[in-house]
């Protein structure tokens, strides 16, 4: 186990964040380890038609970067991968490890930031984020991290929040979902915290995610902006089907290591 108090500041306190979230994350995570097929992000749209992970990975050595009750890696194990799961908050891998011995199906399961991961350089083929690190970690740390984990020609994936619908997030979660105003800036995004919320978010502008993962080693193949199909319902209340029906409230980077 690491130190804890040795994390950074708002490591730490996403630590004790997610610690506090995760019973209500107990259920999701039981439900997506019993899947037939993954299903991404709030709107919970199929593999088929997203396609985020490649078409073989037998064989072939995964990281998922915080990775919750683990449900991602489970879909990468049962597809033939080696696959590690790292994540911040203990009773997160607590979920995860009951659920491991629930369905029989084991892999490493590490507490430790994505921003430094004790692995050697090289060491994957692929790694992905749903969310995890993708918002919750520092991305002028943890993208350079997965740059040195992924051997070249390895693939990164992780899907986030839309940009936009971030700049439209009203600021307390009671004043209801996104609306068409925008009400925060766009330039010199990076560190988010909402006032109704203790954790640390990360989110920055698309240059700025361009330049960041050329300059970590990064080809960008594709981004995708997720429309949720007509019907779609969430459980968050920060996003509307309407909204989102109009706007990107979801993400998707694709990028290989050169």
């Amino acid at each position: 186990m690491d130190d804890a108090s040795t994390l950074p500041e708002y490591v730490a306190k996403n630590r004790e964040y997610w610690d506090r979230q995760a019973a209500e994350y107990m259920a999701c995570g039981e439900r997506n380890w019993a899947a037939d097929e993954p299903t991404w992000g709030i709107w919970g749209i199929p593999e088929s038609t997203l396609r985020l992970l490649p078409e073989t990975l037998d064989g072939r050595d995964a990281i998922e970067l915080g990775c919750g009750t683990a449900y991602v890696s489970a879909w990468l194990a049962r597809r033939g991968a080696r696959v590690v799961g790292i994540d911040n908050s203990p009773k997160q891998l607590e979920t995860a490890r009951r659920l491991q011995g629930e369905h029989d199906l084991h892999f490493p399961l590490l507490l430790g930031n994505a921003e430094a991961v004790p692995y050697r350089d090289a060491s994957f083929d692929f790694a992905i984020s749903e969310y995890g690190a993708a918002i919750w970690a520092d991305p002028y740390k943890w993208i350079p991290e997965a740059a040195r984990l992924l051997r070249p020609d390895g693939e990164l994936v992780f899907l986030t929040n839309g940009l936009l619908a971030i700049l439209c997030m009203p600021d307390y979660e009671a004043e209801g979902p996104a609306t068409d105003r925008l009400r925060r800036p766009y330039f010199g995004m990076h560190r988010t915290e909402w006032p109704d919320e203790d954790g640390v978010e990360f989110h920055i502008g698309y240059g700025d995610w361009i330049r960041l993962l050329r300059e970590s080693g990064f080809e960008v193949t594709d981004m995708l902006e997720l429309r949720p199909p007509d019907g779609a319902t969430t459980r968050y209340p920060w996003m509307s089907v309407e909204w989102a029906r109009q706007w990107p409230s979801e993400e998707v980077w694709k990028a290989r290591r050169r």
